[in-house]
């Protein structure tokens, strides 16, 4: 049996799925099998990948979106665990050999997570984010209030994902954080190794930019995760704390994309999950928007964010 099916899903990606490829080819750790699905692309996607021959499975289907071509992998896949790589972003040579042994360690393990290095267009380093610095146990509640998901940073043991049905096809921007979600109210056992094992291209292309539509998705998985009925009274407790944390970072990403408007409605919507002062929730959100930035290499300038006229309007609301 294989032991890691890498699936990388692929969407007119010429430009850096070679790299992607390569990077798995040069792994310390050679058990492997890598697929890419094709999900409908125009441009020199299939020629690239078809190049390498024997050594990358080539799957292509009609146009479906991500999520239903990382399904389509998972259904051919034939290793116990499961990596996934976006096409243009690339694995670090350890990755693989790092992960699996810490799921072949800990056989109660469903998940591993690590970190990752943000690079620019032509993969030059810009940060590290080393999400276990504030968040050391990756336990229930982190991974329901956090939700530190990228999925090229994570491991999978493949028979969680059976049973968890894959990817929710009906969602452009969240299903892996809906998935991650889904696992762990199943009881999906996660842990970290603290190292950055990937590397997030940032790109003017890149499908995480439509932070409307990503701020609409995240918000509407949260309303359906914590409108189950069958939910632990352990999660359902978490619901506050969960929904105000993915509100201000949508807000923050609603800002660095200057969806200013959208922003201010993300924050005035957080103040319904907190229980604090408004004061001191404003510069809470302040903070989180400073940390956010600078996980990406980024500095928030403060005096420019808070005399914006949509940020002025939001603190002499009447609710304040």
């Amino acid at each position: 049996m294989i032991k890691i099916s890498v699936i990388i899903p692929a969407y007119n990606g010429d430009r850096y799925i070679g790299k992607a490829i390569d990077s798995v080819l040069q792994q310390s750790y050679r058990d492997y099998e890598i697929i890419v699905v094709d999900d409908g692309s125009s441009d020199r996607t299939s020629q690239i990948v078809q190049s390498y021959g024997s050594k990358v499975r080539y799957i292509s289907q009609q146009n479906q979106g991500v999520a239903a071509a990382r399904n389509q992998g998972l259904e051919v896949a034939q290793g116990e665990y499961i990596a996934f790589l976006d096409q243009d972003d690339f694995f670090l040579p350890n990755k693989l050999a790092s992960q699996v042994a810490l799921l072949e360690q800990k056989s109660c393990l469903g998940i591993v997570n690590s970190g990752w290095q943000i690079v620019n267009q032509d993969g030059e380093f810009l940060a590290a984010v080393q999400p276990w610095q504030t968040l050391p146990q990756l336990a229930l509640i982190g991974l329901i209030v956090w939700k530190p998901v990228f999925l090229g940073a994570m491991l999978f043991r493949h028979s969680w994902l059976k049973k968890s049905g894959g990817f929710d096809v009906e969602l452009e921007q969240t299903p892996d954080v809906d998935l991650v979600l889904r696992l762990a109210q199943m009881g999906c056992q996660a842990d970290w190794i603290k190292d950055t094992t990937v590397c997030y291209r940032q790109h003017e292309l890149n499908a995480s930019k439509k932070t409307l539509l990503q701020a609409q998705e995240l918000d509407f998985i949260l309303e359906r995760f914590f409108a189950q009925a069958n939910l632990s009274t352990e999660i359902k407790d978490l619901e506050n704390q969960s929904r105000y944390q993915s509100l201000v970072w949508s807000a923050w990403r609603l800002y660095e994309t200057e969806h200013l408007v959208e922003m201010a409605q993300y924050l005035l919507k957080s103040l319904s999950y907190t229980n604090k002062h408004h004061t001191e929730t404003v510069f809470e959100w302040i903070k989180a928007f400073k940390s956010y930035a600078s996980e990406y290499g980024n500095v928030i300038d403060v005096y420019q964010l808070t005399n914006t006229k949509e940020w002025q309007e939001l603190i002499n609301q009447s609710v304040f």
